[in-house]
């Protein structure tokens, strides 16, 4: 207790000194004439900033109008060429398929390269250019515009392309493609599994799905059903359709690869799951739109006719899709009746097959749309994603295109492709308030699906797109379920909340009540004049003067302007971080709010220091000791001298440890030397078994929460190839998500894959030399620890076999915790290893479907 008295005046008396917190209450009130008090109003801050975004977005609209128009203008007018054998262009062997004209790049799809129909659209969209600069010089905030065809041809303004430096997998037929050129969709795909299907076969089948799969949007809704005497969902607990969002597909992909061939093929059973699926009643979340089954299959016997007599005719409101998969010399005849009689039948043959059949049913889905005319233009906004050509977070606003021409007499019913423009997400924010929010004050936006746009713990790690909700980027609870609730069907409202903040080291707004008055400074009479003399530690006592660290000043830039000084000074200090600058020097920062009350009206500025570690942890030795800071010479505990233990003289010892820790437990201070290097980590980490009993005694509390933004390394399974550790065996799957065949070698590659693939399928100890190992996305339990509401003080005797006595106390006014162990001899126990981050191997899919969360449905549909 003496010692920590001791911890707790120095700190107190070093920070008033060296700080002035309280002259900086007096100056406050001395300069109170150069400031005004402004109280935040949080509802006129959020309807000002939606509109400006609205207004943002507007612009975007305007942009994609423009664009949409003058294609459909253009390919109507266009003169098809039948002979047409080659298109004069620039192309640089280097990039690809990238073809480079003045100001556009086009990226063509190897698979598709050959033929007219490129050539004619190469032709025809060169003329997008024009309008592609149009919308520049309009709106030069502008990032990359695109046109994305049915076909995967993609034309970008401005050209992107630089030396590539990794092999470009961008297809852009994926994201965002999808979400723009059809309705949202239920679906039910049909995977046959009978013993008939070879292994070969069912690799395809299983390919085929998963590249299904990644065809669906968070708009639409699906369920994975095997089938063979009997149908069942591929995840049991799945017994309804399911939200086709990033976490639920990797469910299906993972049950689908470890499904296993037996029985015999019934395409009864599979069709009526699916149908039930399709037109129940009962009151499930769904996208309630186009209505699909997909049916993987070798062939069968049975046309299953009765069964679509009794759901789908004489209406046919469900689409069916049948695909006959692999090479065999079965009857497809029943298939291809199947198919003609409910709508489309497609045969995948081989891998190279998947992705050009798995995706053509979107033609199919966008004919309603054209048929629609202007009440199908409808912009759509994509998740935040990592732009593929490097702009950092984004979203794309997308805008199908539709082919206008006459086919006879009839309209034709294509879509031709989808416009996209970018919008970063750093142009957004910029729209939001950055000054007088205060600490702990935020803007966060959400989508129709709960999907955050903007808030502070959205930081993703990999570039697949971002669906992390607003109640697993906060410490969920019933106030915040019903925000969301009411955001998401853009109701206005305020409600008051109480949060554990995380940390690891529509739209709203969260603002603490300290924070409810800013500071606005009135600097229409007076300039103050700042200039570089006035930031040199000698001009430091003169009024009105700022003295920067000299690490700062590295990157501020010089104005003779002091209105533009000031502007570069504010924008390094909202973009700076003291670890990013000090990292050549060991330290503890040590911050406080002071409070300061100008006429009843609260405000918290902060001030902060940054302490040397070693000049400190040689202090802390000695305040928690039994001899004053000035005695000479360190009195040591050794086997021939007794003496009574304390922090300083078990430096080097095991027998007393003393530490100071903070109040999210992680290490601040030690007097153990080999922890020195482990200051700033989480103590759990340094000394598992005293945090442990931290914990167990209810000093530390705990917060779990679920991260989903989390990167893990690739877990190896059972299956994978004999690879050395760090080499990468790519699996069927990878191969077809990254289109690995549309690279410019396609004759050659395609071969080199096959081989590979089957390879790796069949003997499972092929290894890729050159590949990194993958991340992936991952799920991570995230801990935050806490203090308790208890008593200061604590002398705890730990039991565990023999015994180990801990003390800890509270430092008063300040967010530290002083423990004092004594090492005694005591048998080891099991315990629990705290940690604050650890990985969740498996997620449970049915406590995640009991828990799906609210989102609201299609506000239109084009399905007919």
């Amino acid at each position: 207790m003496h010692w920590a008295r001791r911890i707790e005046q120095e700190i107190d008396r070093v920070f008033q000194h060296i700080t002035g917190a309280q002259q900086l209450k007096g100056i406050y009130n001395e300069e109170r004439r150069q400031f005004s008090l402004v109280k935040n109003q949080p509802r006129r801050i959020v309807e000002k900033v939606a509109s400006d975004i609205e207004k943002l977005l507007a612009k975007k609209r305007k942009a994609l109008d423009r664009l949409a128009s003058e294609a459909e203008r253009l390919q109507r007018e266009h003169l098809w060429q039948d002979g047409l054998k080659k298109l004069e262009f620039v192309y640089d062997p280097n990039f690809k398929n990238n073809v480079n004209f003045s100001h556009t790049a086009v990226q063509i799809p190897t698979d598709i390269y050959k033929g007219p129909d490129i050539l004619n659209e190469l032709n025809w969209t060169q003329a997008l250019e024009r309008v592609f600069m149009e919308n520049s010089r309009e709106d030069p905030s502008l990032l990359w515009q695109a046109f994305g065809s049915a076909t995967g041809v993609t034309r970008y303004y401005p050209s992107p392309w630089k030396a590539p430096d990794k092999i470009d997998l961008y297809d852009v037929r994926r994201r965002p493609y999808i979400q723009g050129a059809s309705s949202p969709k239920d679906m039910v795909i049909l995977v046959d599994r009978s013993g008939s299907v070879s292994g070969l076969t069912l690799k395809l089948i299983k390919a085929s799905v998963m590249e299904m799969l990644d065809t669906l949007s968070d708009d639409d809704y699906v369920n994975v059903a095997r089938f063979n005497e009997k149908a069942e969902a591929v995840v049991p607990c799945f017994k309804h359709l399911v939200q086709a969002n990033v976490r639920n597909k990797k469910i299906f992909k993972e049950a689908v690869q470890q499904m296993q061939a037996k029985g015999t093929t019934d395409y009864k059973s599979g069709f009526h799951f699916a149908f039930n699926q399709l037109l129940n009643k009962t009151n499930v979340p769904r996208a309630n739109c186009n209505k699909i089954i997909m049916l993987f299959t070798d062939g069968g016997e049975d046309r299953a006719q009765d069964v679509f007599l009794q759901y789908n005719w004489p209406n046919k409101t469900v689409r069916v899709f049948t695909f006959s998969v692999g090479q065999h010399n079965y009857d497809v005849t029943p298939l291809q009746w199947i198919a003609c009689t409910n709508k489309y039948y497609f045969e995948i043959r081989s891998i190279c097959a998947i992705r050009i059949n798995t995706q053509e049913y979107l033609d199919v889905l966008g004919r309603p749309m054209v048929l629609a005319g202007s009440e199908a233009k409808q912009v759509q906004w994509t998740n935040v994603y990592q732009d593929a050509l490097g702009l950092g977070l984004v979203v794309t606003g997308t805008l199908p295109v539709f082919n206008l021409t006459m086919n006879g007499n009839s309209q034709n019913q294509l879509i031709l492709g989808v416009m996209g423009v970018d919008v970063h997400l750093d142009e957004i924010k910029r729209l939001t308030p950055r000054y007088n929010l205060g600490a702990n004050g935020y803007i966060f936006a959400i989508d129709p699906n709960g999907y955050l746009l903007l808030h502070p713990n959205l930081q993703p790690k990999l570039p697949e797109p971002v669906t992390l909700d607003f109640l697993d980027a906060e410490v969920e609870d019933s106030n915040k379920e019903e925000i969301r609730r009411q955001m998401i069907n853009g109701h206005p409202g305020e409600m008051q909340i109480k949060t554990l903040i995380k940390s690891v080291d529509n739209l709203g707004l969260v603002l603490p009540p300290y924070n409810e008055y800013y500071i606005q400074a009135d600097l229409s009479d007076v300039m103050l004049q700042l200039q570089m003399q006035s930031l040199l530690p000698s001009s430091f006592e003169s009024s009105g003067h700022v003295f920067l660290a000299p690490e700062y000043c590295k990157n501020l830039q010089l104005s003779d302007n002091n209105t533009q000084f000031l502007s570069n000074f504010l924008s390094l200090m909202l973009g700076i971080s003291p670890e990013f600058y000090e990292n050549a020097t060991t330290g503890i920062l040590v911050s406080s709010a002071v409070e300061v009350n100008l006429g009843g009206r609260l405000l918290k500025p902060s001030v902060g220091v940054k302490l040397d570690l070693e000049a400190w942890v040689d202090k802390f030795k000695i305040l928690a000791s039994n001899v004053s800071d000035n005695r000479q010479g360190s009195q040591k505990c050794g086997p021939s001298r007794s003496c009574e233990m304390d922090c300083e003289v078990n430096t080097d010892l095991q027998d007393l440890q003393c530490y100071l820790i903070d109040d999210g437990g992680f290490l601040v201070m030690s007097n153990q030397r080999d922890h020195w290097k482990q200051i700033g980590l989480f103590f759990g980490d340094v000394d598992p078994f005293l945090m442990y009993a931290l914990y167990n005694n209810s000093i530390f509390a705990r917060q779990q929460s679920f991260q989903y933004q989390s990167a893990c390394e690739m877990v190896s399974r059972s299956h994978t190839g004999a690879a050395p550790r760090g080499i990468y065996v790519p699996s069927i799957a990878d191969v077809l998500r990254l289109a690995w065949w549309t690279s410019t070698l396609a004759s050659v590659i395609q071969q080199l894959l096959h081989g590979l693939v089957y390879s790796s399928w069949l003997n499972q100890d092929v290894f890729v030399d050159g590949y990194e190992t993958k991340q992936s996305s991952c799920v991570t339990i995230q801990s935050q620890f806490y203090f308790t509401n208890t008593t200061n003080s604590y002398n705890v005797l730990q039991d565990c076999g023999n015994c180990s006595l801990f003390h800890t106390k509270r430092i008063e006014n300040t967010n530290l915790l002083f423990v004092v162990a004594e090492t005694l001899p005591c048998s080891s126990c099991e315990i629990e290893r705290l940690s604050q981050i650890k990985r969740e191997q498996e997620e449970n899919p049915c406590e995640l479907l009991s828990n799906a969360r609210y989102r609201r449905g299609p506000t239109s549909c084009f399905d007919y």
